[in-house]
């Protein structure tokens, strides 16, 4: 089987404030909000996330590859890739625009401010789902706006599954369009926020999407994730972390256990736990692609937490 993630391919500039940013913006000042926090750490990261789900696919053995739209500056990116094993056959260069930048701030509690220039990921569209090489997974993830909305389209249509992880791309999208992308989705995949956002919007309840999909995850950070499927509810636990050092695209390797589970036909309950595991393992490293483990390393580490043979 072969997934194939439509989504964004960016640098991440990210920095770190050793602080907290609720001890530096006054509530009762948010509508003329004027602050700045000073970041000793800063580092370049290559992200996005079409391009760290695939990477942790590729450290789970699968085969994921990325389909996104970047620019003249993405080489860096590419050779990188190239030597991670990561298929680069679905991504297009667009000679005038740059590749997507995220400038990511980050405090003590883990909360983020982030800016982003979309550059050629607002392009997106420009690409489209090849439904004769071998795609047997899909996923819709933040990316341009047309793009998510065509690629959508484009899986259901071919009869491919796929998972739709709007992410920070959510609120681009207003009640009418959430609802047809849901409709067409054959998994929805949330964090908390965005599930409240997708509910308010859509005017559904979680009961309600989980009934519209084969299954509606939500994840809670710390508290661990809920997995609506099969008309049950899978609790699913954290994995207590070696350290807490960036917790920057701990989604996207929560996502990429959940399409590992997908691929392998795999319980929930399962394929939670190993998703759980996989954001425990990034969160310990700086940068979205930064940590490494085999197999053999992974399936000691899911007996360890689990007490249980993966």
């Amino acid at each position: 089987m072969t997934a194939l993630v439509c989504g964004s391919l960016a640098f991440d500039t990210v920095m770190v404030f050793q602080g907290r940013f609720r001890e530096q913006i006054l509530a009762d000042r948010i509508h003329m909000l004027n602050v700045s926090f000073l970041v000793p750490s800063m580092r370049r990261n290559f992200g996005g996330c079409a391009g760290n789900i695939t990477y942790n696919l590729q450290l789970l053995g699968e085969k994921g590859a990325p389909m996104g739209t970047v620019g003249h500056d993405f080489e860096p990116y590419r050779r990188w890739l190239k030597a991670c094993g990561v298929s680069l056959d679905f991504v297009r260069e667009l000679d005038d625009e740059f590749t997507a930048q995220a400038f990511i701030t980050t405090d003590l509690d883990d909360n983020q401010i982030t800016a982003f220039h979309p550059g050629a990921m607002s392009q997106s569209h420009l690409n489209a789902v090849p439904t004769t090489a071998g795609i047997t997974l899909g996923v819709v993830a933040p990316d341009g706006r047309d793009g998510m909305i065509a690629h959508a389209s484009q899986f259901a249509a071919a009869g491919i599954p796929w998972l739709f992880d709007p992410g920070q791309g959510l609120p681009m999208f207003d009640g009418q369009a959430l609802r047809e992308l849901v409709d067409k989705a054959t998994w929805v995949a949330v964090n908390d926020y965005e599930g409240q956002m997708l509910q308010e919007r859509t005017g559904w309840t979680a009961a309600m999407i989980a009934n519209k999909v084969r299954a509606y995850i939500v994840t809670r950070g710390a508290e661990g994730s809920v997995i609506h499927a099969d008309g049950e509810q899978y609790v699913i636990p954290t994995v207590k972390p070696e350290v807490v050092r960036d917790p920057t695209g701990c989604g996207d390797a929560y996502r990429a256990g959940l399409i590992f589970g997908l691929m392998n036909e795999l319980d929930w309950d399962t394929t939670g736990r190993i998703a759980s595991l996989l954001g425990s393992i990034k969160i310990a490293h700086s940068g979205t692609q930064n940590h490494r483990f085999d197999m053999n390393e992974f399936k000691q580490r899911f007996s360890a937490a689990y007490g249980r043979e993966l």
